[in-house]
């Protein structure tokens, strides 16, 4: 193995040795840990140690790392308390998760590292966000996050290296080639020897180097850092390395042949550069002093770990840290001036929003030059320009994630999801990254995601879905489903103020059929409370969406009908509800959606749980029909619930 110091000094070259070492004793006191039955599981990153510390020693202070669950060496380098460190990995609450996640799956801003979910891939494009923030601000900053040769399947690594490579995000995704994705080999995985070709396929540059040399790891990042800091870009970076150990220790590596296993034993990087180091004059005496001093200190850090008293559970606290929190300032307006569109009040609320807000960038599919595919954002690029109104690739999962990175970096964003339908695509990241980041680490998602949603359009099965119960069900978002141009406005400025993750759904069928007073000025209504669209004695209707207009429409037909207009579905506004059905004694609860699981299962079981005693007749429950929604208009008519609520309202109140 060759090394090239670079002019390196002898007490900079022992200091890499320091870095290079620690994480190999740490993790080897783990594994005694682990076959003592002290600890429950752990991912080693033996053999690996000179990427992780090699990429933290070129990386400056305040630029973000995002390592994975083998990159120790990444929170060694920076300095991480050790016991700390352990305090994490036993659960314990001086960790950094309070004992909410596991191992490396964390984030700190105090060290600018930003963890991991279990799906490998999602954290690249995360990685965007920030690059794309340090780009915008013109901060002159880098941004480095890990992935493997297995994780470079998935389509959320393609996703983020083509955003990247479009862009010029100033961001390098390592790839530590170690051979096997879990029990994998790479020839499983791809059908090419090295990442090199990846590079020009997307348009950018791409390097490779021996991973197990801390000085060829460090020489050629130092390069790229400097380079991309001046003129940014993405870079791909191959790390050629090895896996030692298992995918986790229970795994075993009898799957791997013994003759690859000897080659890569006699590749270790701690041991080839402590001979460097010794034939460059360093005596072998000091760098064993150097590892007694190491062991002693994480002996120490392991104590002081397992001696901390067990988590206190605090039931009332685990619910509120789901949310970060905020107080609302409400600044809604008692007079109104004129009658707009239910997609002018939304694309009016955006404007004023981004007036308002800097910070805010608003991306999404068509939104630039063509004003989005309902033309909400026209004329939009013209007034804030391309940096803040940004077209994106067509990629879901990727601009989802990206917009976790700029809330990371301190900014606010709105992604328009061109239809509620194409959410399965962001999925993942919605449900996992931004819902839960706030409990698992303190970092909020300053978030909201446009989704168009509904039926009524002859848009078939792709295009028609109401999925909002998808999302019900995940702590950690919000959820808003505004009936009216007034609350469209007002809801849609209230949840980009808000730093939690937003999922807003607006009607198509709304969009230019329905027209409504709104305020002109900038103003915001709660969030969580819920609107009674019409006050009556002897039905409560609990509903959102088109079932607002629905019932309006059943009440010109019906007498006594009250309707609650939910405005918010998480939170939801459970009071508003009560007084209702208190009143009326009888409820039912209408919404778009299929009927079995949907949201309204939630609310009517609520109700018979807490009204009960003055319920006169069953909770009933009116939605679509359990199928896919159909495209042509008399099917459609016939999945859809208003055709069945005359005959339920009916039945309910002869009850």
């Amino acid at each position: 193995m060759n090394f090239e110091p670079n002019n390196r000094s002898e007490s900079r070259l022992i200091e890499i040795y320091k870095e290079l070492v620690t994480p190999r004793l740490i993790e080897e006191k783990m594994l005694i840990l682990l076959r003592q039955g002290k600890i429950s599981k752990w991912f080693s990153g033996i053999g690996q140690e000179a990427i992780s510390v090699g990429a933290a020693l070129c990386m400056k202070d305040s630029e973000y790392l995002l390592p994975m669950h083998r990159n120790l060496g990444v929170f060694t380098t920076r300095k991480i308390p050790l016991e700390k460190l352990f305090s994490q990995f036993q659960g314990k609450a001086n960790g950094f998760t309070k004992g909410r996640d596991r191992s490396f799956h964390f984030g700190t801003q105090e060290y600018h590292l930003i963890g991991m979910i279990s799906h490998l891939g999602p954290q690249l494009a995360v990685a965007d966000g920030i690059a794309l923030a340090d780009l915008i601000q013109k901060n002159k900053k880098v941004t480095l996050v890990f992935t493997g040769d297995g994780g470079s399947s998935q389509g959320d690594f393609h996703e983020a290296v083509n955003v990247a490579s479009v862009w010029n995000l100033p961001v390098i995704f390592v790839i530590e080639n170690n051979g096997y994705g879990l029990s994998t080999p790479s020839n499983q995985q791809y059908n090419f020897d090295s990442f090199l070709v990846k590079g020009p396929a997307y348009g950018i540059e791409a390097v490779s180097v021996d991973g197990n040399n801390i000085l060829e790891v460090m020489n050629e990042l130092e390069k790229i850092c400097k380079s991309i800091r001046e003129r940014p870009r993405p870079v791909i970076f191959e790390a050629k390395t090895f896996r030692m150990r298992g995918h986790e220790e229970a795994s075993g590596t009898k799957y791997v042949p013994q003759e690859l296993m000897n080659y890569w034993v006699k590749k270790d990087p701690i041991v080839n550069y402590e001979h460097f180091l010794m034939e460059s004059g360093i005596d072998l005496e000091l760098l064993e002093s150097f590892k007694k001093n190491i062991k002693k200190e994480i002996n120490v850090a392991v104590k002081k770990a397992f001696s901390e008293v067990p988590l206190t559970v605090n039931s009332e606290k685990e619910l509120a840290d789901v949310y970060a929190p905020f107080t609302q300032k409400n600044q809604e307006l008692e007079t109104t001036n004129r009658e707009i569109r239910f997609v002018d009040a939304i694309s009016e609320g955006l404007r004023q929003s981004l007036e308002r807000n800097k910070n805010l960038i608003f991306l999404g599919q068509d939104i630039a030059e063509y004003g989005g595919v309902f033309k909400i954002s026209e004329g939009f690029l013209e007034k804030f320009g391309s940096l803040r109104i940004r077209n994106t690739p067509l990629c879901e999962s990727a601009i989802v994630g990206i917009t976790l990175g700029l809330s990371i970096s301190g900014m606010k964003a709105v992604m328009e999801m061109q239809f509620a339908d194409f959410v399965t695509c962001g999925f993942n990241q919605i449900v996992n990254n931004l819902a839960k980041s706030y409990y698992r680490w303190a970092q909020n998602a300053d978030v909201v995601i446009r989704m168009p949603t509904g039926a009524g359009v002859n848009g078939g099965p792709y295009h028609s879905q109401s999925n909002e119960a998808w999302f019900f069900h995940t702590p950690g978002l919000k959820i808003v489903y505004p009936s009216t141009p007034s609350a469209a406005k007002g809801l849609l400025c209230a949840a980009i103020e808000d730093p939690n993750p937003y999922l807003f759904f607006e009607h198509k069928y709304l969009y230019r059929s329905l027209t409504g007073p709104v305020v002109e000025a900038y103003h915001t209504m709660e969030i969580g409370k819920a609107k009674v669209a019409l006050i009556g004695s002897k039905l409560t209707i609990v509903t959102y969406g088109m079932g607002v207009h629905w019932s309006l429409e059943a009440s010109k037909t019906i007498d006594g009908l009250e309707i609650i207009d939910l405005c918010t579905l998480m939170p939801w506004d459970k009071e508003t509800v009560s007084k209702s059905v208190k009143k009326t004694n009888k409820s039912l609860v209408l919404h778009e959606d299929c009927i079995t699981g949907g949201i309204g299962a939630e609310i009517a079981a609520w109700i018979g749980t807490h009204c009960f005693q003055d319920l006169d007749a069953p909770v009933l429950r009116v939605g679509s029909l359990d199928t896919p929604v159909p495209f042509s208009d008399e099917l459609e008519q016939n999945f859809l619930p208003q055709a069945r609520l005359l005959a339920q309202l009916d039945y309910l109140l002869k009850y």
